[in-house]
Order: structure tokens, then sequence, then C-alpha cells
């Protein structure tokens, strides 16, 4: 099998990109970071840099696979709409278009469960659940219009499947758990109403077996859109007890209404837009309403219909991060 992974040098496509190597597929990889794609190289994995922005080389990139995984994206809380637009929206036009130039057999399309953030308490989210009238920033906002993208190249005869993968952890990720032990450091994590909130989490290998999974699905699986999350729901307070425990480090942390926190990030960001180079504040809305709003997935559909089974559970993968943070120190 033929596989081509874009965003092979972030967090999850690199971590398929491996995997889908050890077991014997032949795999083409696309990313941003040229030196992770000489770790690709040297792993004898095809590295090919293209801005997929590019419609004509994407669309030569597409040749002669068997399945496209599309990782890439623009995916942080902050910046400008533009951006995310080009980035998370014409990018996977492009993938799209190639995929039907070339007739791929399948393309997976990864997308994020911050579509369902609408500031409320939402437990055991379906993914037939309605969507915001306002999505909580351009992040969220463009990721949407990209699945309508993928949809409507189903609907038109392309095997797809869409995944929103919650919350990401594991050795090697560059965003969720260092953010908190950055704030740790300095300032204090902000505990929102105490960190009762309800959240899930999912450890990387269990997202790349979701991936394989899809890559090999039925037909039937085409078109649809799967929620994926270790299925262990846990209190924000819990995790972070158990991280920084593993970690052996003291926890700070900076208590907080959700008001508060709320008027708090919008002021700031208000602040970060006059000032020169609309860099990210320490504080965005999107961040308060992922704090302190309880957010859980259903994942029945991903276990019926591809076979899905976490198999590391959350305690495992928080020690394996824990272990790999530390033998970095």
């Amino acid at each position: 099998m033929n596989a081509l992974v874009t965003g092979a040098t972030g967090f999850l496509g690199k971590s398929l990109a491996l995997n889908l190597q050890q077991l014997g597929w032949n795999v083409t990889a696309t990313g941003r970071n040229p030196a992770i794609g000489s770790e690709l190289l040297s792993q004898n994995i095809r590295f090919v840099p293209v801005d997929l922005r590019d419609p004509i080389k994407t669309n030569l990139l597409c040749a002669d696979q068997d399945v496209v995984y599309h990782c890439a994206a623009l995916s942080t809380p902050w910046g400008k709409y533009a951006d995310f637009y080009s980035s998370n929206v014409q990018a996977t036009e492009h993938i799209v278009q190639g995929c039907m130039a070339h007739n791929v057999g399948r393309l997976v399309h990864v997308s994020t469960p911050s579509v369902y953030l609408d500031y409320t308490h939402r437990l055991n989210i379906k993914e037939s659940a309605p969507l915001p009238f306002k999505f909580a920033n351009a992040y969220a906002a463009t990721k949407r219009l990209a699945e309508l993208v993928v949809k409507k190249a189903a609907s038109a005869g392309l095997a797809a499947i869409i995944l929103r993968p919650r919350a990401i952890i594991g050795p090697g990720d560059p965003s969720i758990f260092p953010r908190l032990i950055k704030a740790n450091s300095s300032r204090g994590i902000p505990l929102i109403d105490g960190g009762s909130i309800e959240l899930d989490l999912t450890y990387i290998d269990n997202v790349v077996e979701a991936l394989v999974l899809c890559g090999t699905a039925n037909a039937s699986a085409s078109g649809e859109i799967y929620n994926i999350t270790n299925q262990e729901p846990v209190t924000f307070i819990q995790v972070l007890h158990q991280l920084f425990d593993l970690l052996e480090l003291p926890l700070k942390t900076k208590p907080v209404s959700f008001a508060n926190a709320y008027r708090l990030a919008y002021g700031m960001e208000l602040l970060a837009k006059v000032l020169p180079g609309n860099k990210e504040p320490l504080l965005t809305r999107y961040t308060v309403g992922v704090l302190g709003r309880s957010q859980t997935l259903d994942i029945t559909k991903a276990v019926t219909n591809l076979g899905y089974k976490p198999k590391v559970s959350l305690t495992e993968g928080l020690g394996r991060f824990a272990a790999a943070w530390r033998a970095k120190l």
C-alpha cells in the first residue's frame, strides 16, 4: 500500500508515518519542518517538502497513492483568519482535487472536536450533535469548512473519512502538556471553578491506530465523521494532580471563576490586536472555554463502524509522557 501523510513533521503526522512504515507501507511524507523531514528520511521514509497551498505541487503529490492521510493544519488558538483559511481550507481543497484527479482509494482527513466548543458544558457529544452558530475561533471555523470540503467530495464519489480526535497527548506532544508545564512554572495554571470540568484526552498511539483502521475500513465508513478519544473521561484537576505527581513537580494553580477568566481573556485579546505583531495573548477565550467547560465525546460510532478500541490507557499514557519529559531534563 502507498500512503501520503501530510503534516508529517507534526506530532500526529510523524507518529503515523513511522507507524505505517513499520507496518510495511510505502510512505511519502510532507511537512513544514525540514529538520524533522530529514529525520524521516533517515528512517527510509520518502520526504517531499510541499506547500499544500500550491495546487499544482499538491496535485502531483497525490499521484500513485492508495491512501492519503491529511493531518496537516494550522493549529493554534490565535492568528489571522486569512492564514487559517489558506492552510486549513484551501490546502484541503487542493488535497481533495489531487485525490480525485489521481483516483486515490481513500482520503482520511483529520479534523478537530474544537468545532463543538460553544462555551457550555457538553457531555457525550455525538458526531451528529448540532454545531455552534459561531465557532470559538478561526481554527475551529476553518476546520469545519475543511470538513465540508471533504464531505462534498465524498458525495461526489471520493472515498473519504473524517476523524475528530480529542486532545492528543504523549511523548513529543508540543502543545497541551508543555503549555501546562510552562504555566505551572510561572504564574500558575488557571484553575477555573476548581478544575471540576470533565474532559477527554487521547493517547497518540490510539489516534494512530484509528487512522490506520480508517485506511482499510469498509466502504460503508466513507463519508462519515468519527469522534476519537481514550474513552476515559476525567476531571481537569485529576489530570493535573496525576501529571505533576509523575513529573515530580509541585502543582501551582491559580483559582479563578469562569466569568472572570473570560473577561480577562477578552481584554487580553483586545490588547493583543492593537499591539504590534499580533502576538498570542497569555490567555484566550478559547483556552478559557477548553479549561472551563466540560466536553466529552461519544465514540460508539468509531467502535462499531471502525473497530476502534483504545489500547493505551490514560494512566499508562501519562506515565509515558512524564518519563520522556524527565529524560530530556
